[in-house]
């Protein structure tokens, strides 16, 4: 039975009051019960509160320690912006991770078996960080509108 670590990434508030990490952390140990993978209880790693956008997260460096010391064979990981919502720094990931022989593996994404499957991850990648930089844009948007026409924002 190969030995795997979980990681999940919330970045918001929204999502943490949601319960969002704790629901794709549930999702990910059944998949990989589903797969066969051991996962001990204390290579859960969750990093509430972290931008997917920054490589500086806790729970991904222990992953990544883990990694680089040979303990683990795989990386279960709900999604590939729940890597990173850089999809240089995913693939940043993903490289480093296999050159210790570390295979990530993505619940909600192809296993990467063939050109196509390769292609549809790239693809969300790139999706991921186009979603972020729109976030982003909205939320300066928002922000001008309230500088520059405060009154029309009204609270409740």
């Amino acid at each position: 039975m190969p030995i795997a670590a979980i990681y999940a990434r919330v970045s918001s508030d929204k999502q943490r009051e949601a319960s969002t990490i704790a629901s794709q952390t549930a999702a990910l140990i059944g998949f990989a019960r589903s797969r066969g993978y051991q996962v001990p209880t204390e290579w859960v790693f969750e990093d509430e509160g972290y931008s997917g956008a920054s490589l500086v997260r806790p729970g991904l460096e222990r992953v990544r320690d883990l990694a680089a010391e040979g303990q683990i064979e795989a990386v279960l990981v709900y999604a590939p912006d729940r890597l990173s919502r850089k999809y240089a720094y995913q693939i940043l990931l993903i490289e480093e991770l296999a050159r210790h022989g570390v295979d990530t593996v993505f619940m909600q994404a192809p296993q990467a078996a063939t050109a196509e499957d390769q292609l549809l991850v790239q693809f969300q990648g790139m999706i991921a960080e186009y979603e972020r930089a729109q976030i982003l844009e909205r939320g300066f948007a928002s922000a001008d509108a309230r500088a520059t026409h405060p009154m029309l924002i009204r609270t409740v």
